[in-house]
């Protein structure tokens, strides 16, 4: 009886402690992305990955004419939206409304830039939501990963999605590892988190929301919100909270 009390234990703690990885934790307003039916239907982030095709192909369809443009087959840009000329966006993809794509921004597919987001000069996107208010303005990669809104990319810096031995990849939570049957995962980042530059978020990184990390960092496993990782070794809570 008492190790089957203990088995039991050890399967209610990682299911307490996943809590802070679910939607509802990360990102504060699921309606500050038009993918709001994904994150409610969907209890973790990493769930909503492999979605992402399959939902912009059917609500790109329903889009408002007066509002969006499919500038070519798949790729819905809002008339409100600034694209340069050479960007290249390939679909399916929706570009909200006052969004900025610019010059050289290679969107590979599989793409939601939210409202006001800034995709910037060579940034390479793929297959990720990025919320309102987004900023990925200078040399970002950003694949297999969603961003909360008014994340912010310093310039050079990087989601890493898929790991050196090709391994499935697994989320880090203290102790726990959290299996996701899934080979690409980037970097999960909640509302408000500023990432410095030249950072390597690696492989299934969650960062909590409004926290911050240093530049030239290479983070793995999860960021507690509120928090700013110095390094591995030194993460500490903001003052103000």
């Amino acid at each position: 009886m008492e190790r089957i009390n203990l088995e039991r234990r050890r399967l209610i703690q990682p299911r307490k402690e996943m809590k802070r990885l679910e939607n509802k934790v990360l990102f504060q307003d699921f309606n500050r992305t038009i993918a709001t039916v994904l994150f409610e239907e969907n209890t973790y982030p990493w769930e909503i990955l492999p979605k992402i095709h399959d939902f912009i192909m059917e609500v790109g369809m329903l889009l408002p004419k007066d509002e969006y443009d499919e500038i070519k087959e798949h790729v819905w840009v809002a008339k409100t939206a600034t694209v340069a000329p050479t960007a290249y966006i390939n679909g399916p993809a929706i570009i909200g409304p006052e969004a900025e794509v610019r010059h050289c921004a290679f969107i590979r597919g599989n793409a939601i830039v939210g409202e006001g987001a800034v995709v910037g000069n060579s940034t390479e996107l793929k297959n990720v939501i990025l919320f309102d208010k987004v900023q990925v303005p200078h040399y970002n990669y950003v694949g297999d990963s969603i961003l909360g809104y008014k994340s912010h990319m310093g310039a050079g810096s990087i989601t890493s999605n898929v790991k050196s031995d090709k391994k499935l990849v697994e989320i880090h939570l203290d102790d726990t590892k959290i299996e996701t049957h899934m080979k690409k995962i980037g970097a999960i980042l909640g509302d408000y988190v500023e990432v410095g530059c030249g950072s390597i978020l690696n492989p299934g990184t969650i960062v909590g929301r409004r926290s911050n990390i240093y530049p030239l960092s290479s983070v793995r496993g999860y960021v507690a919100d509120h928090s700013i990782y110095k390094n591995k070794n030194e993460v500490v809570k903001k003052e103000e909270y």
